[in-house]
């Protein structure tokens, strides 16, 4: 999880927020990426990968959300 802090009033982000938004969805096959925003401020970017256990004895596979 990142944690993060700028300004968009002006309509605009920094562009270390945007990269890192970009980063994040970039790491990941399946899952998902929520941005957070307190007070028109991005303050957390979170990242959740899925995996499914394939039971029948083949190991791991990424779920298709």
């Amino acid at each position: 999880m990142t944690q993060l802090s700028t300004t968009h009033k002006s309509g605009q982000l920094n562009a270390e927020v945007v990269q890192e938004i970009v980063d994040a969805v970039t790491s990941i096959d399946y899952g998902s990426v929520e941005v957070v925003i307190h007070d028109g401020k991005v303050v957390q970017i979170e990242c959740r990968k899925k995996i499914r256990v394939n039971h029948s004895g083949s190991g791991r596979k990424a779920l298709k959300s």
